[in-house]
């Protein structure tokens, strides 16, 4: 059975809660008893006194009614939604396609596809997975096997020689560097005196 999401009461307790009212118990009393409003009380109450001797005997009259209209005026005529069905099934194509090849908005193509359970493609069937069981443990022995990177020459936890480790290149790449700096700072200084003009002496 199909229960409101916030339902109060399960189908068990509306029964419990007309039989109370059916032994003297009046709504509001009925209602405090059962911790519902007074108006869910009055609405159980009536659709039990409205059924007739079979709704009562499987409590249908007690179970959520849909919410969908009776009457719907602007829905599509039968033959237009066949006409969508068959678009569909023939060519395989989404909403959107449907939608420009039968002329019709694509919101209600969709809902038209979603109410004929078609407007999603039918999932395609899985192959049964393939097992092995063998009689006895250990006779298929499994590997697990890793690659890793390759090195040129082992490091130093392996050989001991921390002589060629990245902090004695890091010194080497210092004094050339200041030796590089050194040199452009004496070649603009050179550059710079040259350039300077000479005065010539006043008579």
């Amino acid at each position: 059975m199909y229960l409101h999401a916030n339902a109060k009461l399960g189908l068990a307790g509306r029964f419990a809660l007309v039989r109370a009212i059916e032994d003297g118990l009046s709504l509001k009393q009925a209602a405090a008893a059962f911790s519902v409003s007074p108006a869910t009380a009055h609405r159980w109450w009536h659709r039990w006194l409205e059924a007739g001797e079979e709704a009562r005997r499987t409590l249908s009259c007690l179970r959520d009614r849909s919410s969908r209209p009776r009457r719907s005026p602007r829905q599509l005529a039968p033959e237009l939604e066949q006409a969508i069905c068959v678009c569909r099934r023939e060519t395989g194509w989404g909403p959107r396609l449907v939608a420009g090849a039968t002329g019709f908005a694509h919101s209600t193509v969709w809902k038209v596809l979603r109410r004929a359970r078609i407007s999603r493609p039918p999932q395609m069937a899985k192959e049964p997975p393939n097992r092995y069981e063998w009689p006895c443990p250990g006779d298929l022995l499994h590997m697990d096997t890793s690659r890793y990177a390759r090195f040129l020459r082992p490091g130093h936890r392996v050989t001991g020689d921390r002589s060629q480790s990245l902090r004695g290149r890091g010194k080497q790449t210092l004094i050339g560097y200041d030796f590089a700096h050194a040199s452009s700072t004496t070649t603009r200084g050179s550059r710079s005196s040259n350039s300077t003009p000479t005065r010539k002496p006043r008579p």
